[in-house]
């Protein structure tokens, strides 16, 4: 009995080896050359102001759709070079005041290493203690109005911009500073004789930043075309191998169907009412 009792626990401690480093790797563990989807890290904040944890849920399930999942945080002690390496990008939408010296390297090393860096809206205003992160961004946050406008398009041969259109939206009328001078401005608010740069990308080391200034409130992040435009810069900002592996992963995702059906409750009294969506094979 004690000899079977060994045997097992041998047993036991081989499968937690594996499963534990299955759980480190994360989904670094799959080869480079399978269909597998994105990840990315969505660093958000615990304040209500740019209500990260209300607006990360709506960026989410219209993405992973596509094949690209969102895993969200509000701890900045995850910017760490183990945990980041979990992941294709981080997207940072929050009101994070400082930044230590090695959460700093960590995200600097990430992104110049290879990795997209996709910060939106008030990440132009995190980390104020590091002008190395500003520089990252491409500029900081000044100040702002508020209107409703429409963005124009200045260059609409870049990739991001080819399956892009303009939008008519709600928000925060963000103006600049600090502006570095390796930005390639994609998008810009024009109001008067004012140019102001909108969304724009830059390159870091061998990594890829993807910064746009919209993203107030829920108006935004529910418009298909801010959805739309983050999808195409995140497509853009990571590296070779996870967009070539997420194409042949995207390929494989099944187109869902929906009939007429006389049946389906509606007690929310939605228009158009819901459909039947037909079963997927196995």
């Amino acid at each position: 009995m004690k000899a079977f009792y060994k045997i097992l626990s041998v047993v036991f401690g081989v499968l937690l080896l594996v499963t534990g480093c299955k759980s480190e790797n994360g989904n670094k563990a799959i080869a480079d050359d399978v269909p597998v989807r994105l990840e990315l890290l969505f660093l958000g904040h615990s304040i209500e102001h740019h209500n990260s944890r209300a607006y990360f849920p709506i960026l989410a399930s219209a993405l992973t759709k596509d094949g690209i999942n969102i895993t969200y945080t509000e701890d900045v002690n995850d910017l760490n070079e183990r945990n980041l390496s979990l992941y294709d990008g981080l997207i940072v939408y929050a009101n994070h005041e400082e930044i230590t010296p090695s959460q700093e390297k960590a995200l600097l090393d990430y992104v110049r290493e290879g990795h997209a860096f996709i910060p939106i809206h008030s990440a132009s205003f995190c980390f104020k203690n590091s002008p190395e992160y500003i520089d990252l961004v491409g500029a900081q946050f000044l100040e702002h109005g508020t209107g409703t406008f429409t963005t124009d398009i200045i260059k609409k041969e870049h990739p991001i911009m080819q399956n892009v259109e303009p939008f008519s939206i709600w928000d925060e009328t963000y103006v600049h500073d600090k502006i570095a001078d390796d930005i390639t401005v994609l998008m810009e608010r024009v109001e008067g004789d004012h140019h102001e740069p909108w969304t724009w990308v830059k390159e870091y080391g061998d990594g890829k930043v993807f910064y746009t200034a919209y993203g107030h409130d829920e108006r935004t992040w529910a418009n298909p075309g801010f959805q739309n435009l983050v999808k195409e810069g995140i497509l853009w900002a990571v590296g070779d191998t996870p967009r070539e592996n997420w194409i042949a992963f995207a390929a494989e995702i099944p187109t869902l169907k929906y009939e007429e059906k006389p049946n389906i409750p509606n007690y929310e009294k939605r228009d158009p009412a819901p459909k039947y969506q037909l079963p997927l094979s196995p």
